[in-house]
This record gives structure tokens, C-alpha cells and sequence, in this order.
């Protein structure tokens, strides 16, 4: 069952500007070390920050929250799987959100999607609540 969904567009020229003008004081206040690891090897760094940028608005939208009552930028972060599919890490107030949206009897699977066409970037964020598997 969906218990949430969410997207967000995102300009990268706007991300862009954000990382020459406020440089480490911007990626540090917003994205995890992880996330700043993976975006800075990239050679469209921008384009990277803006999609986990998207993604994190539209995590907060699935949640039901926005960027409020306790959810903030690092307690979200956007993870690889192994198979290289992205996902979302939650930590800090976003977890708690999140055990407050699933039901009883249930575990919560967030679903990504990202994308970028310059000049925007694009994020999809589903959470769905699975019946936990009985022992």
C-alpha cells in the first residue's frame, strides 16, 4: 500500500549558484558526507547536487512533513543500492516520521527516481507500506 508520494523539480543553474557562491557552507548544511562524496567525482557536480536537492523535497513531501516539524536536510539521504538503483536513507526526525506513517504489522520501502534534462533535475519519491514477512 502507497502511504506516501512526493516529487520536486529542480533548477541545477540555481544549484549551481548556490555552490559558488556559499561553496562547503551550502553542501554541508544540505547533503551528508556521503552524498558530497559521491556529487563532488562527478563531472556535473551541479547537476548531482540538484538531483539529490530534488530528492530530498520530495522525500519530505512523501512524509507528509515538507522541511518542519522535525525533518531536516541531512536526516535524508540519498543511497545507491548495489545494483546502482537509488534509494533514501532516513535518519533523525525523517525516521521518525517514517515509523509514524507505517502501519502496524508492516515495514516501509522507499522507491527513487531521479533524472536531469539541464537546465532542470527531477525527483520521484513513493513510500510504500509491505506486510512484514511472518516467521
Amino acid at each position: 500500500m502507497i502511504i506516501g508520494i512526493g516529487s520536486d523539480l529542480c533548477d541545477i543553474r540555481r544549484i549551481e549558484r548556490s555552490l559558488e557562491r556559499f561553496g562547503d557552507r551550502f553542501t554541508h548544511r544540505i547533503f551528508t558526507e556521503g552524498e558530497r562524496a559521491r556529487s563532488d567525482r562527478r563531472s556535473s557536480r551541479a547537476a548531482s547536487y540538484a538531483r539529490r536537492f530534488a530528492a530530498k523535497e520530495a522525500c519530505s513531501k512523501a512524509l507528509g512533513t515538507g522541511l518542519r516539524a522535525g525533518v531536516f536536510w541531512r536526516d535524508m539521504e540519498v543511497v545507491n543500492q548495489p545494483s546502482g538503483q537509488p534509494t533514501m536513507r532516513l535518519s533523525g526526525g525523517a525516521w521518525v516520521r517514517l515509523q509514524e506513517l507505517t502501519p502496524e504489522g508492516c515495514e516501509a520501502v522507499l522507491h527513487v527516481s531521479l533524472t536531469d534534462d539541464p537546465p532542470m533535475a527531477q525527483a520521484f519519491v513513493v513510500i510504500e507500506a509491505r506486510p512484514r514477512a511472518r516467521p
